[in-house]
C-alpha cells in the first residue's frame, strides 16, 4: 500500500534573495512546516513546505505574490507519495527490478511532480530525485521496477512535465546493466 504525507508545496525562485524573502512570507502566511529550503544551481532558491492542503495553498500563494516575478516554477501536491520524499532525501530503498526509467526536467519542481505522478501511476520504486545541484538548473528522477510498470510510470511522468513545457527527455531502459545501475544510484 502506498503511503502519503500531508500536502506539499514548493516554489523554485530565480533569485536567492527574492526566494529567502518570499520563504519568510510563506511561513508567516499560514500554519505550515518547512520541508526544504536551500540554494540550488544556477543561483536559484527552493522553498518547500508541508501541512494541510489549504495552509500549503495559502503559503505558496503568499510566496508567489511576494516574489516580484522571480518564480521559475511551483506546485502544490495535495497528498505526495512518501517514496518521493525519501528519494529527494537520498534515503530511498534498494531499487527493485531491472528496468530503469529516467525523466529529465528543466526545473527541480517539475522533477518532483514527475516522480509523484510516476509513483501514483504504477508499481515502481522512486530510486532517486536529483534536484539541480551540478545540473545547470535541471533535475531528474529515476524509477525502477518491471518493464511494463516502468514504461507506464515514465510515460505518465513525462506527460505531466510536457503539460508545463518542463520535459527535457524521458527514457526507459528495459534491462539496465548492473554496472550502470550501481554507478548511478
Amino acid at each position: 500500500m502506498t503511503a502519503y504525507i500531508q500536502s506539499v508545496g514548493m516554489i523554485e525562485f530565480t533569485s536567492i534573495a527574492a526566494g529567502i524573502e518570499a520563504a519568510d512570507r510563506m511561513m508567516k502566511a499560514s500554519s505550515v512546516e518547512i520541508l526544504m529550503m536551500k540554494t540550488i544551481c544556477p543561483g536559484k532558491f527552493l522553498a518547500a513546505v508541508h501541512g494541510d492542503v489549504a495552509a500549503v495553498q495559502a503559503s505558496v500563494a503568499a510566496g508567489i505574490d511576494g516574489a516580484d516575478g522571480a518564480v521559475a516554477d511551483h506546485f502544490v501536491i495535495p497528498s505526495i507519495d512518501q517514496s518521493v520524499i525519501s528519494a529527494m532525501s537520498g534515503i530511498a530503498g534498494k531499487p527493485q527490478g531491472c528496468s530503469l526509467g529516467i525523466i529529465e526536467t528543466f526545473s527541480a519542481s517539475s522533477a518532483i511532480v514527475a516522480a509523484d505522478r510516476a509513483a501514483k501511476t504504477a508499481e515502481v520504486d522512486i530510486a532517486e530525485v536529483r534536484i539541480a545541484m551540478g545540473l545547470g538548473g535541471k533535475a531528474f528522477c529515476l524509477l525502477t521496477g518491471d518493464v511494463a510498470a516502468v514504461s507506464m510510470a515514465t510515460q505518465a511522468a513525462a506527460d505531466a512535465c510536457a503539460e508545463t513545457a518542463m520535459l527535457v527527455r524521458s527514457v526507459v531502459i528495459p534491462s539496465v546493466t548492473p554496472e550502470v545501475m550501481s554507478s548511478i544510484l
